[in-house]
């Protein structure tokens, strides 16, 4: 043994880490020994006569004795650690010791155990000892199936065991009340959940021996407190009453509840009538309360403590016939205990929480009157003192005059009725008296238990004192308050009644002026949920301390020696910021962030750290000034701290029992004689240890983990927590000794004004923010030094914006502060505090001037902070040189101290910069300070020695040029002008020409020029400009730390500016962007009006795409325009929806309708009654248009001018009139022809709309006809003088045919929507149809494309699909087809590119097929679907494709003409075969190609059209096509062999089978439908077609099936005659059904291409023509079948043959 011994002292091991030495006791003559290992200790944990050491490397070891092990060795020398061989393979990251167990966490979170476990504090049942690490399961029962819980952390006691787990909730094993579990029946072998802490964040537990300590996040504000109860739950009556005396009012919460108590769902008591509780008062309501007050004094010279023992009072509460001592103190620190009625019933001294605090207070608030009248209020007893360092324990900081929000509604509720009830007086009273932030003190008791002093009457005598605080546990439950008051627990002796005086003669008018000041919003000093930026980063400085178990020594501190059976908090620790908690055997330790040490407890043998008494609350221990301590131990009998001395390097103090040498270890009851502190002594070995990182303490037994200061890297380390640790405690003296008394003046707000005021706050706040971010910054280094020891972690590296945002935010706020004059204005009030010899604050600022203003000493204090950065840098560069240059580590540290020295040096300017402005203010003209001083505002550069003037001004003008941050002012006498610096533009004039040195600065709406008196000034100007300009823009002035500045800031920018010239613009606002001065690309502007333009600008004006809105001064609505712009009017493409519900979309100029429009009138779109389609010229009709009257049932189809018609027009009715002719000033007025439904026909001179006047021709459905003059309106009588014919009777069938020819007096189809077409070469950059540059206009449509395409990007409201967003980016570019001579691939290339540009509205002939598609639906859809429109409509549609045809052969000039031939493909076969395929789709494939503007354009153009096309041509050939549908569901009736023998097709061809469900079938007598079925099926798809063409291919296909089923059953050499073929196709024809076959006849008819009406196509349309003429005209069936002999002959045409058609269709 003596030969491992080695003095620390003597050990020279540099480089070493994690070394572990252990002692015991705190002479002199200890000397701690070395324990020797193989690897560094990470971790070690002691129990009473046994230890556990963690490795690096996840090992674990054990020494001291082990009973538990009867086979093994029993006992190890501390020197000599054995190796827990059962943890192989596992590895571990924590240890824990109890008395007489052991436990391990590995890295996945399981739990070995081993140890003694007669009480289950091993977790394994039905052992009495482990003798080995084991694995205990953690399960949680309540998931399905159980889960295993992850383990965070252990703690061991004497009997049981603590988990905590990864979600921050608290298992517990073993036996005891320790555990907080609700049971009684022990031990616990599994572990089990402690539900009383669900739902918080559990930071750390900690266990003594027979209680629990738990760290506990804070819960949210929100959360913390609820709103208490108005009416009890049991009895219903109210908790509290008011009563109306004649001079006061009494307000009480007295209520007995005479059914007991309740128990609530959170788990409150609620007892019922009849039952027993399970616990009892220890006091019955007839036994009088003895109370003594005593006053108690604590030992020692450490001001705190005695300031503490001033105010503490005792109190004597007889418990079960003996009497114990406490204070009032105790219950205020357990957090109001005699209110909950703890310890029996607690006094009641004074409805106030001090009734001297009170007295003192009325003094200063009213007169003398008021303040005796008062003093009569207090009642019999003592009255409570308040500590005198009571502010130094504040954590709400509150700003006064701010009355705390109380939590109950029950009393805001009462003291509403109180006004009610005795009225003003009592408001102006209660103001007076601050009632409402006395009642906040208050924590209000529950039920009868707690609420009624004495107990509860016929209480619940009997019961151990463990049991009778069950009830008092369920009711703290989740009601801790984790942010109150540190007033709220000071205020014990509150009684439960409130007097008011009420008499308004009693108070002064000078309160009554106090009372209604206004109030100084609050600030809270201690920033509420910490910073949120910093989340998870840093730990919590806003916990609370829970403890559980027993109490006999009052370790648990709430104030008395009682037992608690589930966690309790304690209230007056849950404002301390306590980081970190250790348990003893029978005492308590908390370490707060502020390096102080909280201890209660056992304090048999000083192990507490100071003697004042009672020791049942926490109290600080008692260190010399400037000891902060950051590691705690708690052993059997003594306290070990870890603290930072005079240098950085740790020193430890020990508090307790005196260890003799050679002494085995003695029982806790026999310590007599033994010699033991008074408070912690300094150990004189520590600095022989090395650097000290973490202590441990057990039984009576200390550890301390070391590590030699390798390459100076652990001295850095060290040194960077113990100034960070220095910097909080500093900070927090100023919160506590500046900041608040100076916030708790009453003349604060008088002094300051509102203004500062307001900044004021905001100082505070960024001060509580900075605090707080250091305290929890300490915290964390100090964790890092207690376990990893490294500097990768430190969120000071890795998270540096929060630090640099926190301080630059702070150093605003001081420097806002400042130039306002708030130091100047705070110095008046602080004069009042500090006296003329402000000692403390010159020692606080660090100052050593004698006689400095305290103004000026004020500034430093609040600029202190920023030397602290300084620090930051100087140590990080100390790190970095622990490391090798070329390291990514040393560049990390050196990134990391280039932040913080760039940002020291910034603010270091930001402050001179403040302080230059301030004393600027000074100085200057007080008449424009008031308007121009800001807080944010500071001076760059002013004029004020002549240096800068303005070009051209008077002589005896005064121009002063002042530059700020923000703006440059130009001031002159006692007016100013304020440009500000985003919307400035600055250029140098050339000193070449005119020799002046000019700077010409640009604004809005001013442009003007500076001189300057030399080269160097202009300089200067011009720079000082340029960076502050550029400062403005980016913010680098407020937030940045300056560094990397442009030259010059950029031309283009974005700001925001109200105009105050401009008569169009004028207070009006702009937000965008700018461009040298003015408003230049995407931004909005908003009138004082209400009008808004959000769009893109040019020049200053609107040009573009935008969005207007316009308010309607008659109507409760708005204008808005969405469209194009330029120059700053309505132009182009645009939707206008007016207030009035009309609907405009079409094209503007000029702010004026002008171009291709459609207007829809009427209050709702979808049933308009009036909608005009055309073109509109300076705002009104003029052209060609058509104009649908909904409400008459009449469209009009003509010309127009000046908004009406004018011209030639058709007009069509609802009731079939049909007129055509000349209109004038909108009437018809002229010649015209009216038609019927009934045919009746007029053709000559109107007069009025639908009135006949002048000479004409009338002529009936059957020929007859009158000839003369007519007068009348149609439909109402017509006069007529003239003559009647009837050439039925004189005239021969020759001269019958006085049909009128429609369309003559109609606007021809050439001249209808030319303005679209204009409208689409304009867009092409045409002046007129066809001339212009072919190049520059597939560049206008590239350009149209990608604006369009960048609009849509920047506005997804248009909605294009994915494939259009495709097709869109493939015509942005130029296609190379469009030059050179045109083959058949150039070919179906051009048509390919046409499709896909009319499929998109974005491109012009896109625009202009969308177009065209809306106005003839609008023009033949609805009213306009006449059969007598029919040739109008395929006119217009031939005219479309006249005209487009010559837009595509513009854009492809080398494209023949119509009817010109393009040459042959190459002889390459497979060329041919490719360019037939892509031609399939429109028409039959050719060896060549006959270009004609059918082929190419129908397919893109007819699918649009055709419906309101084939309804016209249907309504047509309505007749007809009966006739037909008549003979054709009557020869349907007959089988396929009867209808082939009627129609006279030769045998031969008769089908013997036909295919069945894939099989043969012979054809019989009764076979029907399925001759030629195939056939049949391809000719009924010539309905589904649209085109021409498509039509044509669909006949060709039914030939060829007619062909192939024929030429199965003939030779192949078998050619068709006509004769053979037409009966063959006119079966085929019956069986398809078509039903409207006239109508696609015609269809095909009118728009066939007339290239292919003499080839094959044309043969085979005129076959498919010919059998509906005859269905059509034949009348019998019989005579059908005879005509079928005479076709042939007219289908033939004079150069065709029978096999010339054979070949043909073969």
């Amino acid at each position: 043994m003596e030969s491992q011994r080695k003095s620390s002292g003597e050990e020279d091991s540099s480089g070493e880490r994690g070394s572990l030495h252990t002692w015991k006791g705190y002479s002199y003559s200890v000397t701690p020994e070395r324990v020797l290992l193989s690897r560094p200790v990470l971790q070690a944990a002691l129990g009473t006569r046994h230890g556990v050491l963690l490795v690096e490397g996840g090992q674990v070891y054990s020494f001291g004795e082990f009973p538990w092990r009867q086979s093994q060795v029993s006992e190890v020398g501390p020197l000599k650690p054995v190796l827990e061989s059962a943890l192989s393979g596992q590895r571990v990251v924590a240890v824990a010791a109890g008395s007489f167990h052991s436990g391990a966490l590995t890295e996945d979170g399981g739990v070995h155990m081993w140890g003694e476990n007669s009480f289950g504090q091993c977790g394994l049942s039905s052992l009495t000892v482990v003798p080995n690490p084991t694995p205990v399961a953690v399960m949680d029962p309540d998931t399905s199936p159980p889960h295993t819980i992850r383990v965070l952390e252990l703690a061991c006691g004497e009997q049981h065991s603590l988990a905590l787990s990864a979600q921050h909730e608290v298992w517990a094993w073993g036996s005891g009340c320790q555990l907080g579990l609700v049971t009684t029946i022990f031990p616990v072998w599994k572990p089990q959940k402690v539900e009383h802490l669900v739902g918080r964040h559990v930071l750390q537990v900690a266990c003594g021996a027979f209680h629990s300590l738990a760290l506990v996040r804070c819960l949210p504000p929100q959360e913390s407190r609820r709103p208490l109860p108005d009416k009890c739950g049991q009895c219903n009556q109210l908790l509290y009453t008011m009563t109306d005396k004649e001079d006061h009012v009494i307000i009480s919460d007295s209520h007995y509840c005479p059914l007991g108590v309740e128990l609530l769902a959170e788990g409150e008591a609620r007892l019922g009538p009849g039952r027993s509780p399970p616990l009892g008062l220890l006091s019955s309501p007839s036994e009088p309360l003895l109370s003594s007050h005593t006053s108690a004094s604590a030992p020692g010279p450490h001001p705190s403590i005695t300031e503490h023992a001033d105010y503490e009072r005792g109190r004597t509460v007889a418990q079960n016939g003996e009497v114990l001592t406490t204070t009032d103190a105790d219950i205020s620190a357990s957090g109001t205990d005699s209110d909950r009625g703890v310890g029996g019933a607690g006094s009641r001294n004074s409805p106030y929480p001090d009734d001297q605090a009170v007295k003192e207070y009325l003094k200063k608030q009213s007169d003398t009157s008021l303040a005796e009248e008062t003093a009569k209020m207090t009642i019999a007893g003592a009255s409570f003192q308040p500590p005198a360092d009571s502010l130094d324990l504040l954590t709400s900081d509150l700003i006064p005059g701010v009355m705390p929000v109380t939590t109950s509604s029950a009393l805001n509720n009462l003291v509403s009725s109180c006004a009610s009830a005795v009225g003003e007086r009592v408001v102006s009273t209660y103001e007076a008296l601050s009632l409402k932030k006395m009642i906040n003190y208050y924590y209000p008791g529950i039920g009868g238990v707690a609420g009624v002093p004495g107990g509860v009457p016929g209480g619940f005598p009997g019961g151990p004192a463990e049991v009778r605080v069950r009830l008092e546990e369920s009711m703290q439950g989740k009601k801790s308050c984790s942010t109150g008051d540190i007033r709220e627990e000071e205020a014990e002796g509150l009684s439960r009644r409130l007097s008011l005086p009420g008499l308004l003669s009693q108070v002064s008018p000078r309160l009554l002026r106090r009372a209604s000041r206004p109030r100084v919003r609050a600030v809270p000093l201690t920033p509420v949920g910490g910073l949120p930026e910093a989340g998870e980063l840093l730990p919590s400085l806003q916990t609370e301390v829970w403890s559980w178990g027993r109490g006999e020594e009052g370790q648990l501190g709430h104030g008395d020696n009682l037992p608690r059976l589930q966690p309790l908090c304690i209230k007056c620790l849950s404002s301390k910021e306590v980081v970190l908690v250790a348990a003893g055997a029978h005492h308590s330790l908390a370490l707060t962030a502020q390096s102080q040490v909280f201890s209660w407890g056992s304090n048999s043998s000083g192990q507490l750290g100071h003697m004042a008494s009672p020791t049942t609350i926490p109290r600080l221990a008692k260190l010399s000034e400037g000891i902060r301590v950051w590691d705690v131990g708690a052993g059997a009998q003594h306290t070990l701290l870890l603290a930072d001395g005079d240098c950085y390097q740790p020193i430890l103090y020990y508090s307790g029992q005196q260890v003799r040498e050679g002494v085995q270890d003695t029982p806790q009851d026999q310590t007599e004689g033994y010699s033991y502190t008074q408070q912690p002594v300094l150990l004189p070995f520590c600095m022989n240890l090395g650097y000290v990182s973490g202590v441990f303490a057990g039984g009576q037994s200390c550890v301390a983990l070391a590590d030699r200061n390798i390459m100076g890297f652990i001295a850095s380390l060290h040194e960077l927590a113990t100034a960070e640790r220095k910097f909080y405690c500093k900070l927090s003296s100023v919160k506590n000794h500046i900041l608040r008394p100076l916030l708790d003046l009453e003349s604060l707000s008088t002094a300051l004004g509102p203004a500062s005021t307001v900044l004021l706050r905001s100082l505070v706040r960024c001060y509580s923010r900075l605090c707080h971010l250091t305290g929890q910054h300490s915290a964390s280094l100090s964790t890092n030094l207690r376990r990893r020891r490294e500097f990768k972690s430190l969120v000071m590296l890795e998270h540096a914006s929060i630090f640099l945002d926190t301080y630059n935010e702070y150093c605003c706020s001081v420097g806002n502060f400042l130039v306002m004059g708030g130091f100047q204005a705070l110095a008046k009030p602080s004069l009042e505090f500090f006296g003329k010899c402000p000692e403390l604050l010159q020692r606080l600022a660090e100052s050593s001037e004698e006689n400095i203003p305290l103004s000026d000493l004020l500034v430093t204090l609040f600029y202190l902070p920023m030397r602290h950065l300084h620090e930051y840098g100087r140590l990080l560069f100390k790190l970095g040189t622990c490391f090798e240059v070329s390291s990514v580590d040393y560049q990390k540290l050196q990134d990391g101290c280039s932040k913080f020295e760039a940002l020291a040096l910034h603010l270091k300017r930001r402050r001179k910069e403040a302080e230059y402005t301030y004393h600027f203010w000074k100085s200057f003209p007080g008449k424009m300070t008031d308007s121009l001083r800001k807080p944010r505002r500071r001076l760059i550069c002013e004029s004020s020695n002549k240096a800068l003037t303005l070009q051209n001004s008077g002589r005896f003008s005064v121009n002063w040029f002042i530059l700020f941050n923000d703006a440059l002012v130009h001031a002159q006498f006692s007016t100013h002008h304020v440009f500000p610096l985003a919307t400035l533009w600055v250029e140098p004039i050339p000193e070449e020409n005119t020799g002046l040195h000019g700077l010409k600065l640009i604004s809005p709406e001013e442009t003007f020029t500076l001189l300057a008196c030399s080269s160097m000034e202009k300089a200067k100007w011009l720079r000082s400009i340029n960076q502050a300009v550029d400062q403005a823009m980016t913010g680098a002035g407020q937030s940045g730390s300056g560094a990397g500045q442009r030259a010059e800031p950029p031309i283009s920018r974005t700001a925001s500016y109200t105009f105050y010239k401009d008569s169009r613009l004028k207070e009006a606002t702009y937000e965008g962007r700018w461009l040298a001065g003015k408003p230049n690309g995407r931004g909005m502007v908003k009138w004082l009006d209400g009008r808004i333009y959000t769009g893109t600008f040019k020049n200053g004006l609107e040009d573009g795409f935008g969005d207007y809105v316009m308010p309607s001064k008659t109507l409760n609505l708005n204008d808005h325009y969405q469209g194009h712009w330029k120059e700053g009017k309505m132009h182009g493409i645009g939707t206008y929806k007016y207030a009035t519900g009309e609907l405009y979309e079409g094209s503007f100029q000029d702010n004026m309708r002008h171009g291709h429009g459609m207007l829809r009138s009427g209050t709702l779109n979808s049933s308009s009654p009036s909608v005009f389609i055309g073109q509109w010229v300076h705002d009104k009709k003029t052209g060609y248009g058509v104009f649908d009257d909904i409400t008459r049932g009449e469209k009009y189809m003509g010309m127009w001018q000046d908004d009406q018609r004018q011209g030639t027009g058709v007009i069509v009715t609802q009731f079939g009139l049909y007129y055509e002719g000349a209109f004038n000033n909108n009437k018809m007025q002229g010649t015209g022809v009216l038609l019927s439904e009934d045919n009746t026909t007029y053709e000559g001179e109107f007069s009025e709309d639908w009135t006949l006047n002048g000479k004409g021709v009338l002529t009936m459905p059957n020929g007859d006809y009158f000839e003369g003059s007519f007068t009348g309106e149609w439909g109402s009588g017509l006069k007529v003088t003239g003559s009647f014919f009837k050439p039925n009777l004189y005239d021969s069938d020759g001269d019958k045919g006085r049909a009128v020819k429609l369309g003559r007096l109609a606007v021809p189809p050439e001249e209808k929507w030319r303005v679209v077409f204009e409208e689409c070469w304009m867009r092409l950059g045409c002046e007129a149809p066809g001339q212009g540059e072919n190049q520059r206009a597939w560049e206008n449509i590239a350009v149209a494309l990608t604006t369009s395409r960048r609009q849509h990007r920047d506005s997804p409201e248009m909605n294009l699909s994915r494939t259009q967003n495709r097709m869109l980016e493939s015509l942005e570019f130029i296609p190379q087809q469009h030059v050179g001579p045109v083959t058949m691939e150039k070919y179906d290339s051009i048509r390919r590119y046409l499709i896909k540009a009319c499929d998109m509205p974005l491109h012009p002939l896109g625009r202009l097929m969308e177009t065209l598609v809306a106005v003839y639906r609008m023009t033949y859809v609805g009213v306009g679907a006449n059969r007598r429109l029919l040739l109008q409509a395929v006119n217009e549609i031939m005219s479309y494709l006249a005209r487009i045809f010559q837009l595509v052969r513009f854009l492809f000039p080398d494209l023949p003409e119509e009817g010109g031939a393009i040459p042959e493909p190459s002889s390459d076969p497979q060329d041919k075969k490719d360019s037939n395929c892509a031609d399939t789709q429109l028409e039959s494939p050719k060896p060549g190609r006959v270009v004609s503007s059918s082929a190419l354009l129908l397919p893109v153009l007819l699918p649009r059209l055709y419906p309101p096309l084939f309804t016209l041509y249907a309504l047509e050939k309505e007749k007809e096509d009966d006739v037909y549908w008549e003979c054709v569901l009557r020869l349907n009736k007959q089988p396929d062999v009867a209808l082939l023998a009627f129609l006279g097709v030769q045998h031969k061809f008769w089908p013997v089978s036909v295919p069945v469900l894939g099989e043969k079938t012979e054809v019989v007598s009764s076979t029907k439908d399925a001759c030629f079925a195939s056939a049949t099926e391809t000719l009924q798809q010539i309905s589904t077609t649209f085109t021409p063409s498509d039509k044509l291919q669909v006949i060709q296909l039914t030939f060829e099936e007619i062909t192939k089923e024929v030429m199965s059953s003939l030779e192949d050499n078998f050619l068709w005659s006509m004769d053979d073929l037409f009966p063959v196709f006119l079966y085929v024809v019956l069986r398809a059904r078509i039903r409207n076959l006239g109508s696609e006849v015609s269809l095909i008819e009118d728009l066939m291409d007339p290239c292919v009406q003499h080839g094959e196509h044309g043969i085979m349309f005129t076959t498919l023509k010919v059998n509906t003429h005859t269905h059509t005209h034949t009348h019998s069936i019989h005579s059908m079948a005879d005509a079928c002999t005479q076709i042939p002959s007219k289908c033939m045409h004079s150069n065709s043959t029978y096999s010339d058609t054979h070949n043909i269709l073969m």
